[in-house]
Order: structure tokens, then C-alpha cells, then sequence
């Protein structure tokens, strides 16, 4: 079905007769390396995981991993979808050239957003107490969550910012928001309020003071983008509001659940604090710092979500609908050249990498493994849950309904029998679901082509480099051989790229 200019969600901004919206892949390309120069910037804090580990030890890192896994489950509520929705409507206006339009929504998002999570903080921080004695959550969990949903309303500004300049396509106010600010301000906060002796809430304060210096600079940077913009008499700013209301709930409700599916693991394991087999705090601990390690592979699809949203929805709404598939099927090609060899090396050398937090953190290797696996799966299907998104978002909500609810009892009884490694196998299974049905949809409603002939030279070199670096493996344990492998599997991988580079370009 062709999309017209009559049938888009926000009358009133396509009633002129649009041109075809075109992008390149030098366009791309620019927009991939900047959100991959932010993603790389903000994995710094893993810094401070490793810090908190270091100085606190696992129990204190089991309990800051649940309370921040919560608080960005609860982010969804006060945001309620306005950072994805705000990426589209910036999109389309700026399609027309409608500068003054995004301003309103820049405005309008934020004062939203903001207010929402300061009355979600508020709530929760004042009745936290008495929730927590009814859930039977632990007392040092549950004064943690007090204190860190204070972070909210800082969140709610960064993503809502941001979510505009990625809108207007300018990358790089990421890197210096969250990249460069927020692991930087979280990291030195943390190291003085520990040596001041503020001891256990100390990464809690400190990721506080991170989130809302990200967001200054944020708000600041894309409030730069709109100082030559004069206001319109002609725009009804209340009316554009509840039209980017209307658009943003769906996906908020989405958001929310797709918070709680990646998160699903973490919180469930945080209730089952001994009531099940070998999970504590300390064991708690050591599976968030897995989890913070294989969040890398998971944060592979940040470098081309945030340029592929503005394009497709470009394309999308001239009917380009060709051309939206095709990069697509592009960037799903550049992801998997990134995850197969990272994803192995993790696996191949996971004893050897947990070593860094600690030697009681080399416990958790096996669940690496499987944690690995399972946030690789979800970045390679991530992106077609913008190509919905911006069409058909109430398809993303129900996607989302159905992955929650069997993925949530899949990990419950997983975790009751096995323990921490039931949680990495509910994980697993969980964003197995979520893939399959975001390939169901691409194929039966949007009919969009299979990419596995694209991809399949790709799979054939995992493949050639996987092998004789898992046989290097099993022939020479310890930190020698893990490594060894490691280093045969991404060399023998990097020749592969290098030879498809050559005959057909991996990135024309």
C-alpha cells in the first residue's frame, strides 16, 4: 500500500507535494561512525561498574545493577515514548522544512517528559519503603531504588534532547552528552562521595549527578539548533502537543515493555534473592557485571538506529518503500560484520575478561556465554523494530505484549529450578521470541524481502574463524589459550572482511 500525504498520523504538515526523500550511503555512513564514536564514549561507564566492583565488592554492585536496571525500566513511565515519537516528528517537519514546527516539539517533549518523571521520582521515593516490606524486596535494594529514581528526571531530559538532534540528524550531541559527560561526571562523583564516606549509596548519588549533567548538555546542545528559529503565530502549539501525545503513548507503552523484557533477567534475580538455588547478592553481583560486559554487544545497533529512523521514516513517508528495504537489508550487513566476531571472542575468552572485576567474578563465564548470545540476538533485530515503528507502532506494542508475558514466565521458571543461569537461558529465550515475531511482521504485513542472501557470505566466514579458534581453545586451557583463540578467531574474521571488501564492497 502506497503511504500518502493524507494517510501520515500528523495532518497538517504534508499538505504540500513532497519530493521523494533520498539518502546516501556516505550519509549513512557519517551518521553510523558518529553514533558508533558515542557508543564506544559511553561504554567508559563500564569504568565505573568496574569501580564499584573494585572498591565495594559484589554485593554492592548486585544491588546497584537491580536498582538501575529499575529505574530505567520506570524512565518509560514519565517519558512515556516522547524520545522515539519526537525522532519522527522532528523528521517529517524538517522533510518540509519546517524548522519553527520542530522547535514546538522540541519544547513541548521535554517540559512533558520532565514534569512526568519528577512526579514519578517523587511518588516512588516516598513510598518505596512500605512497597518494598509488602514485596519482601531487601531492605538495602529497596532504600537503593529510593534513592536513584531521583535520576529520572535527568534521564527523561538526555533522551528527549537527544532524541531532537537525532531528529535534525546531527549525531555527535550524543557523544558529548552521553559519551563523554555522563560516564565522566558519574565516575569522578563516585570517587568523591566514596572517599568523603557516603559508602553504600555512593554509586547511587553518583549515577544521579551523571544523568542530569548529560542532560544539561544535552538541552544545551539542541537548544543551539533552534536559536535562528522565530516563533509561529500560525502553529498551534497545544494542538501539535496532544498530536505528538497521541503518537508517542503507543510507543511509550512499547518502551516499557521492551525495558522490562531487556531488564527481565536482572529484576527477576533481584526477587529471587535467596529463594533460589545459589542466588544472593553476591552472586547478584557478579551476574551484573556479565550483563554490563554482553550490554556491549546489545549496543551494537545504537550506531544505526538513530540515523536509520530519520532516514526510513523519510522514505516511508514518500513511499520509498523499496529503498527503505534495501538499507536496511545494507545496515543489517554492517551490524553482523561487528557482532559474530565480538560476540565469539567474548565467549572464546569470557574467564579471562571477568578477571579484570575480580577473580570471584570468573564464576559468571559460563553465563557470559549465554548472555552473549542472547544480547547479539536482540541488536541484530533491533532495527526492524524502528522499521515498524515508525509505520505501524501498535504492531511493535503487541510484539512486546506477547514477548513480556512469555518471557517473563519463561525466566520465573527458569531461574526458580536453575538458579543465575536459568536467568541467562530466560534471557536468551525471551529475545529469541521477541526476533522471531519482528520477522513475522517484517515479512507478512510490510512484505519486505528475507536479507539471508546478504548475509549468508557473512555467516560462512563466522564460521571459517569460529572453528579453529574453538579447537585452539579446548587444546590449551587458561589465560594463554583463551586468549590465542580470541586473536585467531577476530584475525581469521578480519581477512574474511577484508576479502569480500575487496571483490564486493562489505560498505559501497
Amino acid at each position: 500500500m502506497k503511504v500518502t500525504a493524507e494517510s501520515l498520523p500528523i495532518p497538517g504538515i504534508f499538505e504540500e507535494r513532497l519530493e521523494p526523500a533520498r539518502t546516501t550511503n556516505k550519509e549513512l555512513q557519517r551518521g553510523a561512525f558518529l553514533n558508533a564514536a558515542a557508543m564506544i564514549a559511553s561504554n567508559f561507564r563500564a569504568i565505573f561498574t568496574l569501580l564499584i566492583a573494585r572498591l565495594l565488592g559484589p554485593v554492592a554492585l548486585g544491588v546497584f545493577s537491580v536498582a538501575w536496571a529499575t529505574t530505567d525500566l520506570l524512565s518509560k513511565i514519565g517519558i512515556v515514548g516522547l524520545d522515539d515519537a519526537v525522532t519522527t516528528f522532528v523528521a517529517r517537519a524538517e522533510a518540509v522544512g519546517d524548522r519553527c514546527r520542530s522547535n514546538i516539539y522540541f519544547r513541548a517533549a521535554n517540559l512533558v517528559a520532565f514534569v512526568q518523571s519528577a512526579i514519578v521520582a517523587a511518588v516512588l521515593s516516598f513510598t518505596l519503603g512500605r512497597t518494598g516490606s509488602f514485596l519482601g524486596m531487601e531492605p538495602q535494594m529497596t532504600s537503593a531504588l529510593a534513592v536513584i529514581v531521583w535520576a529520572l528526571p535527568g534521564i527523561a531530559l538526555y533522551r528527549v534532547s537527544t532524541s531532537v538532534s537525532r531528529g535534525l540528524k546531527v549525531m555527535q550531541h550524543d557523544i558529548y552528552s552521553r559519551g563523554l559527560t555522563e560516564p565522566a561526571a558519574t565516575a569522578v562523583a563516585f570517587l568523591v562521595l566514596f572517599g568523603f564516606g557516603a559508602g553504600t549509596f555512593s554509586p547511587e548519588y553518583a549515577a544521579i549527578m551523571g544523568s542530569f549533567a548529560s542532560a544539561i548538555v544535552a538541552v544545551f546542545l539542541a537548544r543551539g539548533l533552534f536559536r535562528e528559529v522565530s516563533s509561529s503565530h500560525n502553529i498551534s502549539a497545544g494542538a501539535e502537543t496532544k498530536k505528538l501525545m497521541a503518537y508517542a503513548l503507543p510507543i511509550g507503552i512499547d518502551q516499557f515493555l521492551n525495558a522490562f523484557i531487556w531488564r527481565i533477567d536482572v529484576i527477576l534475580l533481584g526477587y529471587f534473592v535467596g529463594r533460589a538455588p545459589g542466588v544472593t547478592l553476591t552472586t547478584l553481583g557478579i551476574y551484573g557485571a556479565v550483563v554490563g560486559l554482553a550490554n556491549g554487544l546489545r549496543r551494537v545497533s545504537q550506531p544505526f538506529t538513530p540515523i536509520f529512523t530519520p532516514v526510513v521514516a523519510g522514505m516511508t513517508a514518500t513511499g520509498a518503500h523499496r529503498e527503505a528495504a534495501a538499507t536496511y537489508s545494507q545496515l543489517l550487513k554492517w551490524m553482523l560484520w561487528i557482532l559474530i566476531p565480538v560476540t565469539a571472542a567474548m565467549i572464546l575468552a569470557g574467564n579471562t575478561i571477568l578477571l579484570v572485576y575480580g577473580k570471584s567474578f570468573q564464576t559468571g563465564a559460563p553465563w557470559l556465554g549465554i548472555v552473549a548470545i542472547a544480547c547479539a540476538t536482540n541488536a541484530f533485530v533491533n532495527l526492524g523494530e524502528t522499521v515498524i515503528m515508525v509505520q505501524r507502532p501498535g504492531l511493535n506494542l503487541l510484539n512486546s505484549l506477547i514477548t513480556a508475558v512469555a518471557g517473563s514466565l519463561t525466566a520465573f521458571w527458569l531461574i526458580s529450578r536453575f538458579g543465575v543461569i536459568g536467568a541467562a537461558l530466560g534471557l536468551l529465550t525471551t529475545y529469541w521470541i521477541q526476533g522471531m515475531i519482528r520477522t513475522i511482521i517484517l515479512r507478512t504485513v510490510f512484505h519486505w524481502p528475507r536479507p539471508w542472501s546478504d548475509i549468508r557470505p557473512i555467516m560462512l566466514v563466522g564460521v571459517a574463524a569460529i572453528v579453529p579458534a574453538l579447537a585452539v581453545r579446548i587444546a590449551a586451557p587458561g589465560v594463554i589459550g583463551e586468549l590465542s583463540s580470541a586473536l585467531i578467531c577476530l584475525t581469521i574474521f578480519g581477512l574474511g572482511w577484508l576479502y569480500y571488501r575487496q571483490g564486493k564492497p562489505v560498505i559501497p
